[in-house]
């Protein structure tokens, strides 16, 4: 009896600090969006950014207004919406705590998202709030945020935000994660 408990703590204890699966960014798009997606003609990237002179705006905003629709769309996926995720991206820091700390920020599929043209579409970015914060040396740095993800429009000055998440766990990708 006693070994049976054992093994019944042991098998608990190991779920219990089984991670919470990946999520794809593609998984945060309807079908219909991913569908479009792939079938969108290549994007110019003929523009001031790319010769390395910015627009004094940046920012995550969509400026472009001759882009594919689903460059614009804030679509969502209904099932995600309370699901525990785990995703991994590039944080673009919006607020800090004393410490210097990203407390808020945005988590994008790709580095440099905010300088790249063309931005993501809403439903490709999360607005995270980690009051815990986390130390952020480096936007190129990918992370892995975990939590439960919430459809939530966002939006401010530099973005449109489809999605939301009070992150649980923050941090960096270990080489271990690849």
């Amino acid at each position: 009896m006693r070994r049976l408990a054992c093994l019944v703590l042991l098998l608990c204890c190991t779920l219990a600090r089984a991670e919470t699966p990946e999520t794809d960014w593609l998984e945060l798009m309807p079908p219909e969006d991913r569908k479009a997606l792939e079938e969108m003609p290549e994007i110019s990237h003929d523009t001031p950014e790319a010769d390395g002179t910015f627009d004094q705006q940046g920012g995550l905003k969509q400026r472009d207004k001759n882009l594919p629709a689903v460059m614009y769309s804030a679509k969502t996926v209904a099932a995600l919406d309370g699901k525990q995720i785990r995703l991994g991206g590039y944080p673009v820091p919006l607020e800090t705590d004393a410490k210097g700390h990203s407390t808020l920020f945005f988590l994008v599929p790709y580095a440099g998202a905010c300088i790249h043209v063309p931005p993501p579409p809403p439903n490709q970015i999360v607005l995270v709030r980690y009051p815990k914060g986390i130390a952020l040396d480096d936007i190129y740095a990918p992370i892995w945020i975990e939590g439960p993800l919430k459809v939530e429009q966002v939006s401010n000055d530099l973005a449109d935000a489809a999605y939301a998440m009070d992150a649980g766990v923050v941090r960096l990708v270990e080489e271990g994660d690849l």
